[in-house]
């Protein structure tokens, strides 16, 4: 008996006080379900260089903080485990692109998958995601005493829409670094070493292939992830369905691939929020999951010269997501859908070139302003494999072609160390490649077309919403 006594106690203190707050609500109590469909990204990026091969396993931490309707529910800093399931041959513009550069390797992408979520707290969840190839940049990690400052935010409330309101708040604007290229770039931007190694990896003929720590994925979930049902107060939710408040941002995905090369004016643009927009008075406006409707209003192709790609497009409808709110409470009659305005501020572009957003909202591929370097250092060594001179190079009376470091400069310009090598075969063949080197990054750095603006399915970017509707006009 006294056994089955402390077995009592023990189940009266342990049990119910975890498991009543979500069996027995209060009757009438609004409820949510707390859902992470499939299909959403979870952003990842590296903790450690991984080799593009089928088996390899693959650590990644989350960037961004996973919403559910109005909380946090897989924060950032979660580690994602998996590994590469298969590898695909890149195409067929981008392979002869790298032999005429002299990189002969059988290049290839990778996949991953990840199948195992590790909570900041010690939870484990069992997930799969879609296989993923990467993304085309890097995340570099901020330095300690900027983490010191995010973390004592201002204005913090707690509560239930608190937690969500500062995390919403600190993630808004993500640091997202694009892979930047060329010498100028590696002495100054961040991870100098490793940006060093990887342009003169390109140079050799054969080389390994690994994405970089700190490569970013986007791994969409394959199936949904549930984290039960919140119980919800109903003064938290007097603002559900109002119109956000002027110069309110909300942090969206795109459910509408994009690019200014094929998109034309006039075609519908969807998304939806990954995380929860609030009042002033902290009081929740818009949940995660909502749908935003909008088109585009601009869309011109890149062309020669560098003369960059252009996008604008508006966000003009809102639908709420379905919620289980009871139909009865003059509160909860919030409308399925309202009309709204709603310009781009920041935006994270997917293609290779990098994009700006102006003031309008109008996105632009940035063309480096260092690509002119190129053109002129080619032409130096071009000339100087041209200068064949043995008054010039110390040859004197000796026998054999001069200007050997001239020649294997101009064969390294134009294929690379496997130019070099066969540079030394004759002089004439050093000045080819130096030429055409030179022709080649003349080509690219002046004439070529400019960048394209493009957005894949998922892409992230922030919208800034307006002080009147569209109706507020007529």
């Amino acid at each position: 008996m006294p056994v089955v006594r402390t077995l009592l106690i023990s189940a009266f203190f342990l049990f119910p006080a975890s498991v009543a707050a979500q069996t027995a609500p209060d009757e009438g109590a609004p409820t949510v379900s707390l859902t992470v469909p499939s299909g959403a990204p979870l952003r990842l990026y590296l903790t450690h260089r991984v080799s593009k091969r089928t088996g390899a396993p693959v650590e990644a931490k989350l960037l961004e903080s996973v919403f559910a309707f109005d909380r946090e529910v897989i924060p950032a800093g979660t580690v994602a485990l998996g590994k590469v399931t298969r590898t695909q041959p890149v195409g067929k513009w981008q392979r002869v692109t790298a032999i005429l550069n002299g990189d002969f390797t059988p290049l290839h992408r990778g996949l991953i998958e990840f199948t195992e979520l590790r909570l900041p707290d010690g939870r484990e969840l069992s997930t799969h995601t879609v296989q993923t190839p990467g993304l085309n940049s890097i995340f570099i990690e901020p330095s300690k005493k900027k983490q010191t400052k995010a973390a004592h935010p201002q204005n913090a409330t707690g509560g239930i829409l608190g937690t969500a309101k500062t995390t919403a708040r600190d993630r808004i604007n993500g640091a997202l670094n694009a892979r930047t290229r060329g010498f100028a770039d590696i002495v100054r931007g961040p991870d100098k070493k490793e940006r060093l190694i990887d342009l003169l990896w390109t140079k050799v003929p054969y080389h390994p292939q690994y994405w970089r720590r700190g490569a970013r994925f986007d791994a969409s979930l394959g199936d949904p992830l549930q984290f039960g049902v919140a119980v919800l107060k109903p003064q938290d939710l007097s603002a559900l369905g109002t119109q956000p408040a002027q110069d309110s941002v909300g942090h969206l995905r795109l459910l509408t691939a994009l690019s200014s090369d094929s998109v034309k004016q006039g075609e519908t643009v969807e998304a939806v929020l990954t995380a929860p927009v609030f009042s002033p008075q902290h009081q929740l406006v818009l949940p995660e999951g909502t749908r935003l409707t909008g088109e585009v209003v601009l869309a011109k192709k890149a062309r020669s010269f560098h003369r960059p790609g252009q996008l604008r497009f508006n966000f003009q409808k809102i639908d709420l997501p379905q919620i289980d709110l009871p139909r009865d409470v003059a509160t909860f009659r919030a409308p399925a859908s309202l009309k709204t305005q709603a310009t781009l501020q920041a935006a994270e572009g997917s293609g290779r070139a990098q994009v700006s957003v102006d003031p309008e909202g109008k996105v632009q591929a940035k063309e480096s302003k260092t690509r002119f370097i190129a053109p002129v250092i080619s032409l130096m060594l071009a000339s100087r494999a041209a200068d064949n001179d043995a008054g010039h190079h110390g040859a004197g009376g000796s026998s054999g072609d001069p200007n050997v470091a001239g020649r294997t400069l101009g064969g390294g310009l134009g294929l690379g160390l496997a130019g070099a090598a066969i540079s030394q075969s004759s002089r004439y063949v050093g000045m080819a490649f130096g030429y055409y080197g030179l022709a080649w990054s003349v080509y690219s750095s002046v004439f070529a077309r400019g960048g394209e603006v493009q957005f894949e399915k998922n892409a992230m970017m922030d919208i800034r919403f307006g002080a009147r509707t569209p109706a507020d006009r007529h």
